[in-house]
C-alpha cells in the first residue's frame, strides 16, 4: 500500500478521526509530498535539511504560523508512522523546530453581546407566532453558548442525544463521548424548536438528525456557520464559529469555575489547551484595574 494510504488507513482503524480532520491530514501531506517531488526525492529519502526548506517556502508564500505549525505537526505525525512501520530507519522531521506562534487569546463575547446575538438570531422561546427557521436558528445558538459545543458536534446531533433531561451526549473529536449539561434557557429553546419547528421541517420519517434543514436533512456545520454570522452582521458583532464556544469558557472562569471543570465540558485532552482562558481572565482583570485604579494610570 502507498505510504500515505496507509498512514490515512491508520488514522481511520487505529485512533478513529473524523472525516474533517482526516481531510485535513490529506491536505497538507499532498503539499509536502507535492514540495518533496519538486525537488527531485520522496518520503522514504527527504531529510531534515528539506522538511525545514519546505517550512521556508511555506513561510515566503506568507502562509501563517499556526497553519505552518499544524503542517508540520501533519509531517511528524506521517514520518514517526513511517519509522513505526519498518518503511524507513530514522525520523527527519522530529527534530525539526515548530515555528514559533504568538500568543493569542481566544475572542470572547461580553455576557450583553451574547444576548444581542441571541435575540437577533430568533425569538423567545413563548413566542407563539415565530417563523420555524428561526425557532431552530434560536434553539441552536442557545445550545452552543449552553454548552461549549463545537459547530460540527452540534451539527452531529441526534435526538436520542438529548434522552436525559438537563443533559447533552455529545460526541467529540475521536469519537469520544462526553455529558454536558445544559441550562434552562437553552432547554426552554430546545422543547419550542422540538414541539413547534421540528415537526415542520421533518419532510421524512425516521430522520434521527436534532436540527433539520428546510428540505427536512441534517443541518449540515456549514448552514450553523451562516446562522451565527448572519446573526452577528445583524447586531453588528464580529462573531466567528467558535466565538460562542470561547464566551462559554471564558464565562465560566470568570464566574469561579475550575479550570479542569471546563476542560472536561469543551472535551479537551489536556488542560493545557483549556489554561488559555485563565490568560483572558487575567487580561480582564488588568483593564478593569487600569481603568479604575487613580494610581494605575500613566
Amino acid at each position: 500500500m502507498e505510504p500515505l494510504a496507509g498512514y490515512l488507513r491508520h488514522l481511520t482503524v487505529e485512533r478513529g478521526l473524523s472525516r474533517n480532520t482526516l481531510a485535513a491530514y490529506r491536505s497538507d501531506l499532498d503539499r509536502y509530498l507535492a514540495f518533496l517531488e519538486q525537488n527531485q526525492s520522496d518520503v522514504l529519502l527527504s531529510s531534515k535539511p528539506q522538511i525545514e526548506q519546505f517550512l521556508i517556502d511555506l513561510n515566503s508564500i506568507g502562509l501563517r504560523a499556526s497553519s505552518m505549525a499544524r503542517i508540520l505537526a501533519s509531517v511528524r505525525g506521517f514520518h514517526k508512522y513511517l519509522l513505526l512501520e519498518g518503511l524507513r530507519l530514522d525520523d527527519p522531521a522530529g527534530k525539526v523546530r515548530s515555528p514559533k506562534l504568538p500568543k493569542r487569546l481566544p475572542k470572547a463575547l461580553s455576557q450583553q453581546q451574547v444576548l444581542e446575538l441571541l435575540t437577533a438570531v430568533g425569538p423567545e422561546p413563548d413566542d407563539e407566532v415565530a417563523d420555524p427557521l428561526r425557532i431552530r436558528n434560536r434553539a441552536i445558538l442557545e445550545l452552543l453558548y449552553s454548552s461549549g459545543a463545537r459547530v460540527s458536534e452540534v451539527s452531529g446531533l441526534d435526538l436520542d442525544e438529548l434522552s436525559e433531561p438537563g443533559w447533552l451526549r455529545i460526541r467529540g473529536k475521536g469519537s469520544k463521548e462526553r455529558l454536558v449539561p445544559i441550562g434552562s434557557y437553552a432547554r426552554a429553546a430546545i422543547d419550542a424548536y422540538l414541539v413547534r419547528a421540528r415537526p415542520l421541517l421533518s419532510a421524512r420519517a425516521g430522520n434521527s438528525a436534532l436540527f433539520l434543514n428546510q428540505r427536512g436533512g441534517r443541518l449540515s456545520r456549514q448552514s450553523i456557520w451562516e446562522i451565527i454570522q448572519s446573526a452577528g452582521s445583524a447586531c453588528q458583532l464580529e462573531v466567528s464559529p467558535h466565538s460562542l464556544r470561547h464566551s462559554f469558557a471564558t464565562h465560566l472562569i470568570e464566574g469561579g469555575a475550575d479550570v479542569r471543570v471546563v476542560q472536561e465540558l469543551l472535551g479537551h485532552a489536556s488542560v493545557a489547551t483549556t489554561q488559555i482562558y485563565t490568560l483572558v481572565t487575567v487580561e480582564t482583570l488588568r483593564e478593569v484595574y487600569s481603568s479604575a485604579h487613580p494610581r494605575a494610570r500613566r
